[in-house]
């Protein structure tokens, strides 16, 4: 029988699983993490943690208690489940991707009055556009 001491220091068939399980959340976390577009400061900040605490654990070097993971579900702003079927929800991002990324995570922690002025605004752009691209393709059906 394995002890958690042996099981965390890798020994047996018990200790690879128990390693494997701890890499396995802590490429979740990653991958969650990076789809949000933060850095680890800011991520261990969301989730009220101390940086090097969350930087272990997304490492795989710690083993987080039960709480801990809540704590950084919600702090990344996602269920539990979630974080075990990572793959399934959160894709590679990519650079292009991240700046815009960073802007709607800044949008969606406005207050939500804020957030209902920048959605108003948005709304009136959109519909510009709409109503721009309507009128050309009616201008190029008269002219042609």
């Amino acid at each position: 029988m394995f002890s958690s001491v042996q099981a965390q220091e890798g020994n047996g068939i018990l200790g690879q699983h128990f390693n494997s399980t701890v890499m396995q959340l802590g490429d979740a976390i990653k991958k969650v993490r990076e789809a949000k577009g933060l850095s680890q400061k800011e991520a261990s900040a969301a989730c009220k943690l101390d940086q090097g605490h969350f930087s272990r654990i997304e490492g795989g070097k710690m083993d987080p208690t039960f709480s801990i993971v809540v704590k950084i579900a919600k702090g990344l702003g996602v269920e539990l489940y979630e974080l075990f079927h990572a793959d399934a929800f959160f894709k590679e991002v990519n650079s292009s991707d991240k700046s815009l990324q960073e802007k709607l995570l800044f949008i969606e922690q406005l207050d939500k009055g804020k957030k209902a002025a920048f959605y108003s605004v948005l709304d009136a752009f959109i519909r510009e556009k709409k109503l721009h691209d309507a009128l050309k393709g009616v201008m190029e059906k008269v002219e042609g």
